[in-house]
């Protein structure tokens, strides 16, 4: 560390850089059900440890939408553990964080607020696995960022254009524009790049002296046509792009020399899927910043469960294996022990190592039995090594490639010989089943008035959201819009008419994909302003029934309670604890260094506006003569993993001005396209004589 502390000085940013921590991952699990806790808090360990100025996570730092207590309890244990103390803050902030963090109810960074002793920030986005869900469209980062242990921004509801605001940081002369953004349907957020709905704001004064730092959490390897977002798509003003939600560690900066900037792909903490993506040696990236040049040391992760993956393709071992052999199963079966034993061999030797790594490695050995040969039972291959692995149920892996079938040459058309990745083939959503299935059905069970697309989504957001009310509302919805629909354009009331009129309806719907989205998420957000409606008419209707049954008794037990009232006794209680809560006096008038956050912006919430569903058909609608109107709704170079100091790298991107003039505390945006820059941003590869770390770290923490 000797090397690394020589380097810090009061124009040095330190920052831990970690993604996709999955904490709560197989939480039940016997064997692996801690692993995600230990890696966290090795990871803040590593952050206290080298003293960073604050830690960027890049999305996913929870597995669950609905994380469990057991999970939000450890999270909370360990970043009140790391992340408190006394130890001073070196950096300040000087956008406005009432812009920056707008969907929180305390609009500033946790280190400033005087009711809190940070002494590591963390700064985080949302994932696809931890996204503002439900009726206030709340996640778990928001209850960390309410209890004032994590900074979440980054986040966009938006759905017609999206505007990314940075955070301003500045230490000495060092300044940095971090943006973010949280994770969107691949989908949606390329076609609002194409459409340049997209726009990332820049400081007007002096915009050539700021590193640009980008964290975005989306697919980047091609899933479909768009379901990723090409690297081609961001502005090349930008000088580092943290990427998440890749698994794969690739955090060693890569340069794009199209848009001219680097990308860090830092990929999991934690083992998630046994692919061989999964199987690279997992790392965190402590990045250092001073002016316009970076380094990224690489720090290996300790206690990550080691895990060994090996293909086995029987037809390429035909001196070992003949399918007409009756005990060529046995032989298999064999072979397949012998890989098994070398590869926790190797585990043994990588763990004696290193004491921190648990006992229990992953191992899966995919076998391709193609060529006329017949798998073994897995299950009893698996309980020879229960006390050995971790995954003894999914050891082996058994597959055959498809066979392709032979074609005339004149019939093949080399436009779709597109290459796929090999996980393109292995991913399956709740959306395209749905679809795949209403398109292979029969004509009698096809939508006629619903969407395929509308009717996936709904059906994800109730499979993945729990969103219970998500299908009725959405039939409804569609439903109130076709009968308006039908209503405009003057339709007789006769079967054949409507019909045609709702078909023609309906493919036009499917050809605006904006449109269908919006309808979707217009009926997701009924879905939960009527559900949140439907508690308050149940809590309004249980006080009344408590005043008419308040003189009732019931047994001691809480199972005799009825479901919509509670003992007199306990309610008081509540109403008691109720009228303390309502203490709402503010403790001091000062601010302390919360820049310009208002108090209209701290204490605002949003609210939807409900439209009340009508159970009727289309036929229904018409034959009625008087009916209420409807409301309208609205390239890459060779990386090899060294621990040591020797893989730090020099990457100096030549700034236009000069980096030491003065700023005022609030600083204004200029809309910027992605139009490539005139200035010069030469990129080299410094020298260590020419090294720009050289002074410590003497100031103070700004409150």
């Amino acid at each position: 560390m000797s090397a690394l502390s020589s380097q810090d000085d009061e124009d040095t940013f330190k920052i831990l850089i970690a993604t996709d921590i999955h904490l709560g991952y197989l939480e039940k699990d016997p064997v692996r059900g801690n692993d995600t806790f230990v890696t966290f808090n090795e990871i803040l360990e590593q952050a206290q440890k080298n003293e960073v100025d604050f830690v960027l996570l890049g999305g996913d730092l929870f597995h669950d939408n609905k994380p469990s207590r057991k999970t939000i309890h450890s999270c909370l244990e360990s970043l009140r553990k790391y992340c408190m103390g006394d130890r001073p803050i070196h950096f300040e902030i000087l956008s406005d964080q009432a812009v920056n963090f707008q969907y929180s109810k305390f609009p500033w960074v946790n280190y400033q607020d005087g009711n809190l002793n940070i002494s590591i920030p963390i700064f985080s986005i949302h994932g696809n696995h931890d996204d503002p869900t439900g009726a206030d469209a709340l996640c778990a980062l928001d209850i960390l960022s309410c209890a004032g242990l994590v900074n979440h921004f980054g986040r966009s509801t938006s759905v017609e254009k999206i505007d990314i605001s940075p955070i301003l940081l500045r230490k000495g002369r060092t300044k940095i524009a971090l943006y973010g953004l949280g994770a969107i349907p691949d989908e949606r957020l390329y076609r609002m790049f194409v459409n340049k709905q997209v726009t990332m704001l820049r400081p007007k004064e002096d915009e050539d002296s700021w590193f640009n730092l980008f964290v975005i959490h989306q697919n980047r390897s091609k899933h479909g046509a768009t379901n990723y977002i090409p690297e081609q798509f961001l502005d090349d003003f930008i000088n580092l792009v943290v990427w998440g939600h890749e698994h794969e560690c690739k955090i060693a900066p890569v340069p794009n020399e199209q848009q001219n900037f680097y990308v860090s792909q830092p990929g999991s903490s934690v083992v998630t899927s046994l692919s061989p993506g999964e199987a690279v040696k997992k790392h965190i990236g402590l990045l250092h910043v001073k002016g316009k040049k970076m380094k990224m040391h690489k720090i290996p992760l300790e206690t990550v469960r080691t895990f060994y993956i090996e293909d086995v393709v029987l037809a390429d071992h035909p001196d070992l294996f003949n399918p007409d052999n009756p005990k060529v199963t046995q032989a298999i079966q064999a072979f397949c022990m012998e890989k098994v034993e070398m590869m926790l061999d190797n585990a043994e030797r990588e763990r004696l190592g290193n004491p921190r790594q648990p006992d229990k490695p992953l191992i899966r050995l995919r076998v391709d039995y193609t060529g006329g040969f017949e798998p073994f039972s897995i299950f009893r291959f698996s309980q020879k090594y229960v006390d050995k692995v971790a995954n003894p149920k999914d050891i082996i892996h058994f597959f055959r490639r498809r066979e392709q079938k032979a074609k005339n040459d004149s019939n093949i058309n080399f436009g779709d010989l597109v290459s796929r990745p090999v996980s393109e083939g292995m991913t399956l959503r709740v959306e395209d089943l749905v679809k795949q299935y209403f398109q292979t059905a029969e004509k009698k069970v096809q939508l006629s008035l619903l969407t395929e697309r509308g009717m996936g989504e709904a059906v994800q957001e109730f499979v993945d959201k729990e969103e219970k009310d998500a299908i009725e509302e959405l039939v409804k919805f569609q439903l109130e819009k076709t009968q308006r629909f039908l209503k405009e354009r003057h339709i007789d009331a006769v079967e054949e008419k409507i019909d045609e009129e709702v078909r023609k309806f309906r493919e036009s719907r499917r050809k605006n994909a904006e449109e269908e989205d919006e309808e979707v998420r217009e009926a997701m957000t009924r879905a939960r302003a009527h559900r949140s409606e439907d508690a308050v008419l149940v809590s309004a209707s249980s006080d009344e029934e408590l005043m008419d049954t308040g003189a009732k008794a019931y047994g001691d037990s809480d199972d005799d309670l009825p479901a919509t009232a509670t003992r007199g006794r306990g309610r008081g209680r509540g109403r008691a604890r109720g009228a303390r809560g309502q203490n709402s006096t503010v403790r001091g008038s000062s601010r302390r260094g919360r820049g310009n956050t208002s108090q209209e912006s701290a204490t605002s919430s949003r609210t939807y506006k409900s439209v009340p569903a009508k159970n009727k058909s289309i036929l229904d609608a018409f034959k009625s003569l008087k009916t209420e109107p409807f409301q309208n709704s609205s390239k890459s170079f060779s990386e090899d993993i060294i621990d040591d100091d020797s893989d730090l790298e020099d990457i100096c991107i030549t700034p236009s001005s000069k980096v030491n003039q003065r700023f005022s505390t609030t600083s204004s945006f200029s809309k910027r396209g992605s139009q490539s820059q005139t200035t010069s941003r030469g990129v080299d590869f410094e020298s260590d004589e020419d090294d720009p770390f050289q002074s410590a770290v003497t100031s103070r923490r700004n409150r």
